[in-house]
Parts: C-alpha cells; sequence; structure tokens
C-alpha cells in the first residue's frame, strides 16, 4: 500500500450527511458507514481530527429567521454538534477505535473541554480526536471551527465531506450544466462567492495556507484515494 499523502488532517462532515435519506435526525446506519470510512484511514496512521455540524439536527440561522435570537439558536446548534459528536465516537468505537470527545462548551458527563494541549497530547497517542461545540462563541459557523481548529492541530489539510463530488460554479441539484473545479485558488472562492465553506473559514485557511480539499463522504472508498494522494474532489488553496 502507497504511503498516505497526510500525516494530520481535520475531517469537516456537515451534519446532513449523519441523516442519511431521511433528511433529519442520526441514521445509525449512516453512522457506522462514516465510522468505517474514518476508521480506513486513521489504521494507516493518519493522525485525525473531527469534526461534525449540526444541521441534521439543528440551524441557528434559520431559527433566528424565524424570530429566536441568533445567540439562543447558535448556542442550540452547538449543543447539537455535541449529539453528532458522541454519536460518531460511539460508532468507531464499536470498531474498535480510541477516540476523545472535546467539546468547546463544558458538557462533563460526556466530554472533555476543549483545550489544545489536550487535543495534541491525544492526537500524539494516536486517537481520534473529535471537536465538538464549535467554537464556543455564537455567530460561528462549524466551518470556521474547523479551520480554525486544523491550523491549532498543525494539520496539513483541512478536508470537508459533503453530498457533492466537490465545488461547483452553481448548485449541481438545481443546475445539470453546473461544473466542477479541480482546483481553485482561495481568491477566487472569496470572489465568485463559492459554496465551499463560509468566507470566514475560507480567509482563515487561507492566512494560514491550509489547503481545503472538497469531496463527496457519500461515495465508499473516496477518502482513502483522497489521503492516499489521488486528485478526488476540489483543491482549494493558493
Amino acid at each position: 500500500m502507497s504511503d498516505p499523502a497526510y500525516q494530520r488532517l481535520v475531517l469537516k462532515l456537515s451534519g446532513e450527511v449523519l441523516a442519511g435519506d431521511k433528511g433529519f435526525g442520526i441514521d445509525p446506519n449512516k453512522a457506522n458507514n462514516l465510522a468505517q470510512e474514518i476508521k480506513s484511514i486513521h489504521d494507516m496512521g493518519v493522525s485525525i481530527g473531527l469534526i461534525i455540524g449540526a444541521g441534521n439536527i439543528f440551524r441557528g440561522i434559520q431559527a433566528a429567521s424565524k424570530g429566536m435570537q441568533r445567540v439562543t439558536g447558535d448556542y442550540l446548534g452547538m449543543l447539537a454538534t455535541i449529539m453528532n459528536a458522541v454519536c460518531v465516537q460511539d460508532a468507531l468505537e464499536n470498531l474498535g477505535s480510541v477516540t476523545r470527545t472535546l467539546s468547546a462548551i463544558t458538557v462533563a458527563q460526556i466530554a472533555e473541554p476543549y483545550i489544545r494541549r489536550r487535543a495534541l497530547r491525544h492526537l500524539e497517542k494516536g486517537r481520534i480526536v473529535i471537536v465538538a461545540g464549535g467554537t464556543g462563541n455564537p455567530y460561528f459557523t462549524t466551518d470556521t471551527a474547523a479551520a480554525l481548529r486544523a491550523t491549532e492541530l498543525g494539520a496539513e489539510v483541512l478536508i470537508k465531506g459533503t453530498k457533492v463530488d466537490g465545488v461547483y460554479d452553481k448548485d449541481p441539484f438545481l443546475h445539470s450544466d453546473a461544473k466542477l473545479y479541480e482546483k481553485i485558488s482561495f481568491k477566487e472562492a472569496i470572489q465568485k462567492e463559492l459554496q465551499v465553506m463560509d468566507m470566514t473559514a475560507i480567509s482563515l485557511c487561507k492566512e494560514n495556507l491550509l489547503p481545503i480539499r472538497v469531496f463527496n463522504i457519500n461515495k465508499s472508498g473516496e477518502l482513502k484515494k483522497l489521503v492516499l494522494g489521488e486528485p478526488i474532489g476540489t483543491l482549494v488553496g493558493g
């Protein structure tokens, strides 16, 4: 087997991926499939930080548009990320992986507090580190949290697993002629307002020269191919 192209990475998954075909909530079978994908690269010796969104359970921005205070909605979204993190942690441990969930919001019964040096120590010991609770602050998305943690933890790449094959010039679900980018610069992604990640996350990656790779997590085996260096999905960087 070839050596992995990355020794340490942060994998950001959208919460919707956990919902599977249901579109809402958590599908245990989907959680198990995701755990198998993640374990396949961890078994190659890759150091992994994992961050999961909350769109399958709660979206603060949508709640704010219906009258809830934005700060309240964002905190509820952060709590939902903890639920997703514990679900994936359970699925990974059922497969024999050693994990730790660290949360930016204190929930001592089910997760350790997120402390950078503690997270690094877990990674050094070969554990999969699942980071929950976003940044711990309202007005920041889990995309931004992923960019921040990837930078803090010394990741070589930020990988975003989505429901589509990469970054397109327009929504591929709405436009059959949407063009898939193989590679695009940070500047282009920002100028064209492409749906890679939110602008804060992209700007943070740009400032720290952290490449982003966007791919379809629903395709079995794609994550492993990507980590082995195959040109899967879209590379954002430069």
